[in-house]
């Protein structure tokens, strides 16, 4: 089977419709989430019994309430099947992790009031978050590092996380051993609308949490959307996305490789769009990707991903493609031009931007530091990837000396006065008038 990719001419001057249709892809899928509100309200209703109940129904397993929760000792046990390499590797991970987070880290600041007193914000961890971990064609083991780390760096003490199990009930261990390595204080083998729902609202067996991140497929983004307000979220994490920006120094091997590791995951909602002013790059680039994926395990899946959710825009500039890949705000943006810094520059919106020939996609994925929680669906243009202050509170702070307040209150009856909230304005007065 060839790959079915459709390569097409743009210009800011012409309308391109099926372009257009690209790029203003949904965020949500309405039909998964029609279905995650029912799912929900079933949860909602009757908690372990509706997880039980829907476990069944969409992952063919009978899962007994009691087996929610992976025990401490599976968690064990599972670290000692886990291969030496494998367990260095993903301490190491977790280390470069830890110090991209901490760097980023917003810390507690203050100013001087006019009259002497003080103003600022301080940070504080949430006391209770939930962490979806991805485990349907491959079980997401850079995702529990990249999500888990994050809150324990931030101080959280009780993390949560739920990741679906296979046919027998068995979490593979090594997400079980990244789970343990990135800070999970509970663990339960539950996946889908029915783990976003448990976390959200709680049942018998699973706490409700104050704040639920992670990536996930159609159901589960559904979900996470409706039950935001019982919880906070990170964002609209999504099926994968990429958008490679590719001049006639780009490496079409590469730029392949680097869209085919996206199209790979396999749900069949991923997106991958080449832009280039190059027709050749792009014939280029269709070629390599053909050849590629002959020797991948996950071919079919690829070539039902590229035929439902790639293209190739060769534009009349690079301005112009840039101009493109700003208005499709992409999870992942990656930056293969002679000059990638100078590009970098005119990025607007994108999740996480790769920059140059040796910055593949998969080093974000996997490795840099920065999380690959991302947003997707295009709302990288409002929202920004999961940090270690997704899982804090910011609370500001005012501490007025009498003289502050004395200068103010002018300003505090007066907003009273045109708000009609007399009561304010007494509440400053109040505080100079002697007892009576």
């Amino acid at each position: 089977m060839s790959l079915s990719i459709p390569i097409v001419k743009f210009s800011p001057h012409k309308a391109v419709p099926e372009l257009e249709k690209f790029l203003l892809r949904p965020a949500f899928d309405p039909k998964a989430e029609e279905t995650a509100r029912r799912v929900l309200a079933d949860i909602r209703a009757t908690g372990d019994r509706a997880v039980q109940k829907y476990t069944k129904e969409f992952n063919g397993l009978q899962l007994p309430v009691a087996k929610f929760a992976v025990p401490r000792e599976e968690v064990l046990a599972a670290s000692a099947e886990v291969d030496l390499v494998f367990k260095r590797s993903a301490a190491e991970i977790f280390t470069r992790i830890v110090r991209f987070g901490k760097a980023g880290m917003r810390k507690d600041w203050s100013m001087a009031s006019p009259k002497g007193g003080v103003l600022g914000e301080r940070f504080t961890p949430l006391a209770r978050v939930g962490a979806y971990i991805p485990g349907g064609a491959a079980p997401l083991v850079s995702t529990a590092l990249m999500s888990l780390s994050l809150a324990k760096v931030a101080g959280v003490p009780e993390i949560v996380a739920c990741t679906p199990c296979d046919k027998q009930g068995k979490v593979n261990p090594y997400l079980l051993h990244a789970l343990e390595v990135a800070g999970a204080t509970e663990i339960y083998r539950i996946g889908g609308i029915q783990a976003i729902g448990a976390m959200a609202y709680g049942t018998n067996t699973i706490r409700k949490v104050q704040k639920i991140v992670g990536p996930g497929g159609p159901y589960v983004t559904a979900a996470k959307k409706l039950v935001y307000g019982d919880v906070d979220l990170d964002m609209v994490a999504g099926p994968s996305e990429i958008a490679v920006l590719a001049d006639e120094t780009a490496v079409p091997a590469h730029v392949a490789a680097d869209l085919i590791s996206q199209l790979e995951h396999g749900t069949g909602h991923e997106k991958a769009l080449l832009v280039t002013p190059y027709m050749s790059m792009a014939s280029k680039v269709l070629a390599e990707m053909q050849r590629q994926i002959e020797s991948l395990s996950r071919r079919a899946a690829i070539e039902v991903a590229a035929a439902a959710g790639a293209m190739f825009v060769v534009a009349d500039t690079l301005d112009t493609g840039m101009d493109l890949i700003n208005r499709f705000a992409p999870e992942h943006l990656e930056i293969m031009t002679k000059e990638p810094r100078r590009w970098l520059q005119k990025v607007k919106n994108a999740g996480a931007i790769f920059v140059g020939p040796w910055t593949p996609e998969s080093a974000g994925d996997f490795v840099a530091g920065p999380s690959h929680v991302l947003p997707t669906g295009g709302t990288a243009a409002f929202f920004s990837g999961l940090s270690v202050d997704s899982f804090r509170k910011r609370s500001s702070v005012i501490a007025f000396t009498r003289a502050d307040l004395l200068e103010t209150l002018p300003l505090i009856e007066i907003m009273g006065q045109v708000e009609g909230l007399d009561g304010h304005a007494r509440a400053g007065k109040i505080r100079f008038t002697p007892p009576s």
